[in-house]
Parts: structure tokens; sequence; C-alpha cells
């Protein structure tokens, strides 16, 4: 989930974000150098280069590992709704061309001699930061997800002015600092998601409080950031409840993932015997959705965390909120300790993503699908083996 577009809605829909701006001053330093010229290490990926958001494959350059670097060779790259939604420049500030990919695990082929975190041959992880200004109160909270002067993997420029290009592609070139350790005893294909949709509902069930064993949390949409969300749960001992529109997703939930319970949002009787009974809803649906059913499920006290960000502004009814003291709140990915923090987590608890792994060369199909809520629950792209090294 990216910051920019939470900017995006709070300027009223005008592309005003600091990393927005900061890459228009330098475009011109740069739009003299095509992609391959860039830098002096040749990569190769897929990428977009219009609003059709086809991907086709796309020669492009990295720099060389600077002193506080780390470069990875890309075995896998998890697919986020995120990445089609910035290939068709759905939410207003594509630079084409782009490569997506904030889902990245590889493993490390070459460092920096200020790196000491990471070695040759180690296995790794990066996710949707790649940089931030590192100096900022905010950074120095550890929470470089929402510096003003963050930088994202793709779709955004570095400190050098040159473009972010993402993980559908060979290798990457890291600053240690945005480099995460990735637990051995995880599947490096499913574990990949983990560094997006992880981190993203882990994030709010810190800060909100919602890992207090015997709790009751309800999950409101059963995707990719959703099942995720009910095996974190399940971990942090809370009674889960999963709400959905889909009837066909109960025995998923129950059955697949572990829920204690199964909410149908269209089923009234349903509805009005679960009324006030949840101490919590992380909202991962994307799609417009209305507010007041939710709430109406809450305690006194209650909270309401809405991660899945819907192209369209929703309605916020004030007076669930006034009469039962609820609160209704927003998270944004993690910061690097924090998303450290929840691979160790899903390290210790056995957790990763239910996925399908695709080769590269079906990321165009992969994106129809994903458009139409057609996956269970999470594209994988084989990076290391869709690419002749």
């Amino acid at each position: 989930m990216l910051i920019n577009k939470l900017l995006y809605y709070i300027t009223g829909f005008i592309k005003l974000s600091p990393v927005v701006s900061e890459s228009e001053r330098f475009e011109k330093k740069t739009m003299a150098k095509s992609p391959t010229e860039e830098h002096p290490q040749k990569a190769f990926g897929w990428a977009a280069t219009d609003t059709s958001g086809v991907l086709s494959p796309f020669h492009f350059s990295r720099r060389d590992n600077g002193d506080n670097d780390v470069t990875i060779k890309i075995l896998y790259c998890g697919v986020c709704h995120s990445d089609l939604h910035s290939a068709k420049n759905e939410w207003g500030f594509t630079n084409y061309p782009i490569v997506p990919g904030h889902e990245i695990v590889g493993i490390v082929t070459k460092t920096g001699s200020n790196v000491t975190k990471f070695k040759e041959g180690e296995r790794v992880g990066v996710g949707v930061i790649v940089g931030s200004c590192e100096t900022c109160e905010i950074c120095e909270q550890d929470l470089e997800n929402y510096c003003p002067r963050t930088i994202f993997t793709y779709n955004a420029h570095d400190h050098d002015g040159t473009k972010t290009y993402g993980g559908y592609s060979n290798i990457v070139v890291v600053n240690q600092r945005f480099v995460l350790r990735f637990p051995d005893n995880l599947a490096p294909d499913a574990g990949a998601p983990l560094l997006c949709a992880g981190v993203t509902v882990y994030s709010p069930m810190k800060y909100y409080g919602m890992t207090e064993p015997g709790k009751h949390l309800g999950v409101a949409g059963l995707g990719g950031l959703g099942h995720v969300a009910v095996k974190l749960g399940k971990a942090f001992g809370l009674k889960v409840t999963v709400i959905s529109s889909s009837p066909y997703k109960e025995s998923e939930a129950i059955d697949r993932l572990g829920a204690d319970a199964f909410l149908l949002s269209s089923d009234p009787a349903k509805i009005k015997a679960s009324l006030g009974t949840m101490d919590f809803i992380i909202d991962t649906v994307s799609a417009v959705h209305p507010l007041t059913p939710l709430l109406a499920l809450l305690k006194l006290n209650g909270k309401l965390i809405t991660v899945g960000l819907p192209n369209k502004p929703l309605e916020l009814p004030i007076f669930p909120l006034v009469l039962g003291r609820k609160m209704v709140g927003g998270s944004d990915i993690g910061g690097i300790k924090e998303t450290q923090e929840m691979l160790d987590f899903c390290g210790k608890h056995n957790i990763t993503a239910d996925i399908e792994l695709i080769k590269m060369e079906e990321i165009n199909t992969a994106f129809e699908r994903l458009a139409k809520s057609d996956v269970r629950y999470r594209f994988v792209i084989d990076v290391e083996n869709s690419f002749s090294q």
C-alpha cells in the first residue's frame, strides 16, 4: 500500500506528494539518458509502458554496488494489487516505463565495504520502500514508511535522481538499511507477499492493540490482505471472524485458514446476532463499501482500522462513533524495524501467504485475473526460473 495514494486523496486528487515533486525536479537531470544508460550494471525485467498496463520485456540498468549497498539476485516477487493500479496509472502518478514489484525475496550476491548486516549467499527480502531521508523525526522513530521523502521500490526517484524499478526483474541494488533478513524456515515463494501484505496488516494490529489473546477480531474481506490477517490474528491468540459478501468463502475461512467464524454481510439475521460483539475490525476491502454495518458490529470502544484503500472516498457516519466511543483509523505498511519484526514473528509461527506461482510471461494473464479477484490469494512470480541468467 502506497503513501502516495493517501496523499493523492488528501490533496484533493492533485499530485502533490514530496516524492513526486522531487521526481519532477530530477526529470531534466536524467531525461537525456535511456534506462539502459543510467547506470553501469545491466538489468532485465518486464515493464508497462502505457495505461494499458500490459507488461513486456524491458532492458534497463542498476547502479553499481556502493559502500552501503547490497546487490540481490531476485528469486521471487509477489504480485500486489498496487502493481496493477500503478501499471494502469489508476492512481494518476505513474511515470512510464514502470517495472512493478515490491515483494522481493532473493540472494545477496555482493555487499559494500560498510555493510555489516548481510553476507553474500544469504537470503533476504526487500519490501515497499528502498529509501528515505533517514534523518527526520519520523525516520528516527523507525517509521521510514511515513517519511515525506520516502523512496518507493518502483515508480519513484532515488537520491541521485534516477528512477527506481521494482522486483519484476533479475537483480536489484538496495541500501542495507532497507534490506530485510528473511527467515530460513519460511518458503521464499510463499513468504514473499509478507513484505507488503504481511506488514500491511501486522502493523495496525500491533499499533492499535489487536494482539490481546481472547479478544474478538473481525476481518472484513478475504483476499490477499485478509487471509494473512486471519493467520496473524490466530497466532496472536484472537478469536477471528471473517466478514465477507461471498458465501463460498466460508469453508475457506474456517477449514483452510483456521478462522473461528464466518459472517455473511448480506445475511440480516446473522448480522443482527453479531451486533456489538467485536473488539476490532481490520477492513481490507478495496472496493467502495458502507462503513455503518461494520461499525455496528463493534463493542463499546471498538476500533475499525482500514487498510484496503478504495479508489473513491467512503462515507463516515459520526453518530455510531460518538454513541459507542468507537474509533476509525488507518495504517500504511510499516517501517523497516517493524517489517523485520513481522518476518521474525511469521518465521516463529510458520506463517506464509497462500499463493499461485507463475512465470514472468504469465503476468498479463495474472493481472487480468487479479482485476477480477480471481486468485487464492496472491500471485508470486518465479523470477529465477523465468529469466535466463
